[in-house]
């Protein structure tokens, strides 16, 4: 692609522009157009000091507010998307800035063959002529549509002039303005009146650019020129499976640099193993009493809390995952079950280190029934408690949708878990409504199972 694009440069005697050159060049080298194209966005925007800054949120400082108008805009930059549609980019940024921006996005429409419709407000003189064409809007409707050095003519036409030190920005926010219009009036031969933005559109029909894009439009278009990929038939973008490949890899990368959490989860886990293991030595644990069979009870219960206990950290980071989800669902990324689905398979492996490193370190030295079978069905149990609990809080997370919520449904679960875990309350012993609630909990269901074994 490069090398046509010298070569018509070339035949057209073209002398491209240095940074765009550069950039282009830099691009064309095998695996490094994200870093490259990324590296040149944080600089056109001014975010090069902010790089490595994390963006905030009600809890974490982060970037400034002008810095966040620009993440989102450079969000939308580093993209493929050939038509680009931006509303009030400039917000809480300098003249400069903007200007840059706009500038560079004209450079990649002209060489790439995009379009980029942008809106905004009051633009400054340097940054507005680097427009191709304007779309004027007042009160819902389209005032002037076509190329940016006929506005002038247009409006001269009616009766209005832009006067010489004038920004024509300026001058088109003004001259639709019941306020302000007088002021650009022209016609000395003709008394003023105010024209409503009604007869500028009737004018515009009548003015030779206006004629031009009818035209245009009365023609239809041949459907024999168009590429098959011009207009996508599909949802999404792509197969399901190429889908789940992309969410799966992106799981991978979150589960990485979030490693210090399951790390620190595993060593949590195994810290208590280790408690649990001295509280409740083989040595010290008699078998001759219903007393000592409550004990042992006590300490099965104990695995079962801690094992759930350890699920809860999935709260937080389904909370902190949800805007970019509920984002990216919206604009038709991927469906939701291609983003749940890795969340939860990636995440078996890691139970079944945590789970292992509890059960093979307490269930020996705890004096359980030394059978091998009796062992691994201990540590299916746990496995299954664990991945209940981490479905759980994930979906509390998930419905709640903040933070606050979430940890007060969650405690309020874990409670009605603990209660009803059939080791504080005995189903038999308690009202009919609890004797309901111990016969379907998991926890007591898992307490059940290890009574049986």
């Amino acid at each position: 692609m490069l090398t046509e694009l010298s070569r018509r440069e070339k035949a057209a005697n073209i002398k491209p522009d240095a940074d765009i050159d550069a950039f282009m060049k830099a691009s064309s080298m095998g695996g490094l157009e994200a870093n490259v194209n990324t590296d040149y966005i944080l600089k056109i925007l001014g975010l090069e000091m902010c790089a490595d800054t994390m963006v905030g949120d009600e809890m974490l400082r982060g970037i400034s507010g002008g810095q966040r108008k620009r993440v989102t805009t450079g969000e939308m930059l580093v993209g493929p998307a050939k038509a680009l549609f931006m509303d009030e980019i400039s917000t809480g940024l300098d003249s400069s800035t903007t200007f840059q921006i706009v500038n560079s996005l004209r450079q990649s429409v002209h060489i790439l063959g995009g379009t980029a419709v942008i809106s905004l407000l009051q633009p400054a003189p340097e940054t507005y002529n680097l427009f191709d064409d304007i779309i004027l809007l007042s009160d819902g409707q389209v005032v002037y549509q076509g190329p940016r050095d006929d506005v002038l003519e247009f409006f001269e036409s009616v009766g209005f002039k832009c006067p010489e030190r004038k920004g024509v920005a300026d001058f088109l926010q003004e001259v639709t303005s019941k306020k302000d219009q007088k002021q650009y009036w022209v016609r000395g031969d003709e008394s003023y009146r105010f024209v409503p933005v009604k007869d500028f559109v009737r004018a515009f029909q009548s003015f030779h650019t206006g004629r031009a894009i009818r035209k245009e439009l009365a023609v239809p278009f041949d459907k024999s020129k168009s590429h098959p990929a011009a207009l996508t038939t599909t949802r999404y973008g792509v197969s399901g499976t190429e889908l789940l490949k992309a969410n799966i890899g992106r799981e991978i990368l979150l589960m990485k640099r979030n490693s210090f959490v399951y790390m620190f989860r595993t060593f949590q886990l195994i810290l208590m193993s280790f408690i649990a293991m001295t509280l409740f030595f083989r040595t010290k644990m008699k078998r001759d009493s219903v007393t000592n069979g409550g004990i042992y009870m006590g300490a099965l219960f104990f695995g079962v809390l801690m094992i759930m206990f350890n699920g809860f950290s999935e709260l937080a980071l389904t909370v902190f995952k949800l805007p970019v989800f509920f984002k990216q669902r919206d604009l038709l990324f991927y469906p939701a079950w291609a983003y749940t689905i890795p969340s939860w398979i990636l995440k078996i492996p890691i139970t079944f280190v945590e789970v292992g490193g509890y059960v093979f370190i307490t269930y020996y030295v705890m004096g359980f029934d030394p059978n091998v079978g009796r062992f691994f069905k201990q540590y299916l149990l746990m496995l299954a408690i664990n991945q209940m609990a981490a479905s759980l809080f994930r979906f509390i997370g998930g419905a709640a949708r903040n933070m606050i919520v979430a940890n007060v449904f969650a405690s309020f679960m874990l409670l009605i878990f603990m209660v009803l875990g059939g080791f504080i309350l005995v189903r038999g012993k308690s009202e009919e409504m609890v004797d309901l609630g111990l016969l379907d909990l998991p926890t007591n269901v898992c307490t059940e199972c290890h009574l049986s074994e």
